[in-house]
């Protein structure tokens, strides 16, 4: 698959595109522009109630998340821990997925809790856990997997119900 975009152009497009998103259902937006953001990349805000949001963009079909965290003798479960406490709960995940989208068509996004994610890692590849977050990916005959398909659950997809429900939940 021949990506069309750098790393540096997937996270400035999947800003982008989550901001317009957020503003279209008629929340206020800060977007906050820069390297080495602290946990969060833009701010959405309704009347007193905020969140704040991490955009995560990919043109492969996963995110990687706990690499960094994934060292010898570690577990995906153990990874999986040390990323999800180096993330406060009232923050959001924005995911943005470029692969199959036409240039001219709006990428698809999803928001979920860091427990969410972290969850969604464990069960991975059969309970074995990974690094990876796919948005829907069948494991081949080699992988320990086999047979099953690891897929982001339909009730991440960006709406503004999904977002009014968050922000009731974690809005600050």
């Amino acid at each position: 698959m021949k990506k069309i975009m750098s790393s540096w152009h997937v996270g400035v497009a999947a800003e982008a595109y989550a901001a317009a998103l957020f503003a279209r259902c008629g929340y206020d937006v800060s977007v906050q522009y820069g390297a080495n953001q602290p946990e969060y990349d833009i701010i959405v805000v309704n009347g007193n109630q905020m969140l704040k949001i991490s955009v995560k963009g990919s043109q492969d079909g996963g995110w990687g998340l706990t690499q960094k965290y994934k060292k010898v003798n570690c577990t995906y479960h153990e990874a999986t821990a040390k990323w999800l406490s180096a993330h406060h709960k009232g923050t959001i995940f924005c995911l943005v997925q470029f692969i199959d989208v036409a240039i001219t068509d709006m990428p698809r996004v999803y928001l979920a809790t860091p427990d969410e994610i972290a969850e969604r890692l464990n069960a991975s590849a059969v309970g074995r856990g990974e690094t990876i977050l796919y948005e829907n990916h069948v494991w081949s005959k080699q992988a320990v997997g086999y047979g099953t398909i690891d897929k982001i659950p339909d009730t991440w997809r960006f709406s503004k119900e999904r977002v009014q429900e968050l922000l009731l939940k974690f809005g600050v």
